[in-house]
């Protein structure tokens, strides 16, 4: 019998909510970890990139996932705390855990391009000295460095790697990674909306979500109705949310996400340094796409499939 993944469903990539003076609104913050808890997601996922970590200090990541885990009550909270320095990894994974995070997600090391020997001890290096769940994190677009799958195969061995999480573009690559470690305690995870489904169907467990933090009830529907294997569902939810995902990558993220937030009044539309807000020629779009969408009281959730 196959293991069960502990990763499985639905995980909001979380904005972090600035004040107009730059500084993190925590009120918000909080509201936010409850708002989607309460939407059905299976888990919340601070200070990554839609989080804006790269302009956080760090006693500011420190910051926010002590104000996540304390807002939530039953679902887990992955914090980011990849880095390009392994020692820096480290430190912020040290730190993560002794402010209450249950998991870690860490970004594959950016801009110095490690070979991919250098990848596997960088992620063994921290996997050896943090004794929680972590999920590899392979973005190429954003690292300049793709993990191949020899190497995700060989990380998924360590007992603390339990997840990675594809946003590679790829579907031939993630669907030999899910293939080769299917017999393993692990889980691959969609880190692209646009294919969230299409990953599913070969064998992903649910996404690290930027649209969940806009339409948290609708996406745990379609992951929950894909899981089940109800794919007429599944597609049905995911071409529902079409117009909104596109519009949400239109520009570089999290700028339109923030945007979206803060129509449907949830967040600021302000961003740190060198982002900027989300430029007049796509706001009216982002708003016809939001409208398109009859709002969903999380207390009343989409019908799907039981999972």
């Amino acid at each position: 019998m196959t293991p069960q993944p502990l990763f499985e469903g639905v995980y909001p990539a979380m904005t972090t909510p600035f004040s107009a003076d730059g500084s993190i609104d925590f009120d918000q913050l909080r509201a936010n970890a409850r708002r989607l808890e309460a939407a059905g997601v299976d888990g919340v996922v601070p200070v990554g990139s839609t989080g804006e970590s790269a302009t956080l200090s760090h006693d500011e990541h420190v910051e926010v996932i002590e104000a996540v885990a304390d807002a939530v009550a039953d679902v887990p909270v992955i914090a980011g705390t990849g880095s390009n320095n392994t020692r820096e990894a480290l430190s912020l994974s040290r730190r993560a855990a002794d402010a209450g995070a249950d998991a870690l997600l860490l970004i594959s090391p950016y801009y110095n391009k490690p070979e991919q020997r250098g990848l596997v001890e960088h992620y063994r290096t921290i996997a050896d000295a943090i004794d929680l769940p972590q999920i590899v994190y392979n973005v190429p677009s954003r690292t300049g460095r793709n993990i191949e799958p020899d190497t995700a195969v060989e990380l998924a061995a360590h007992e603390n790697i339990q997840a990675f999480k594809a946003a590679s573009g790829d579907l031939g690559q993630i669907s030999e990674i899910v293939e080769r470690t299917r017999e393993l305690d692990f889980a691959v995870l969609s880190g692209d909306d646009p294919v969230t489904v299409p990953m599913v169907s070969i064998g992903a467990r649910g996404a690290i979500s930027v649209v969940a933090n806009v339409e948290p009830v609708r996406t745990c529907a379609m992951v929950g109705a894909a899981l089940a294997g109800d794919f007429e569902r599944a597609r049905e939810l995911h071409h529902e949310l079409g117009p909104l995902t596109r519009a949400l990558f239109v520009e570089t993220n999290p700028i339109p996400v923030k945007e979206a937030m803060a129509i449907r009044g949830h967040d600021s539309p302000e961003l740190r340094s060198p982002l900027t807000r989300l430029s007049e020629q796509h706001r009216q779009h982002l708003r016809d796409a939001l409208g398109a969408l009859e709002p969903i009281d999380v207390e009343t959730p989409v019908e799907t499939t039981d999972r």
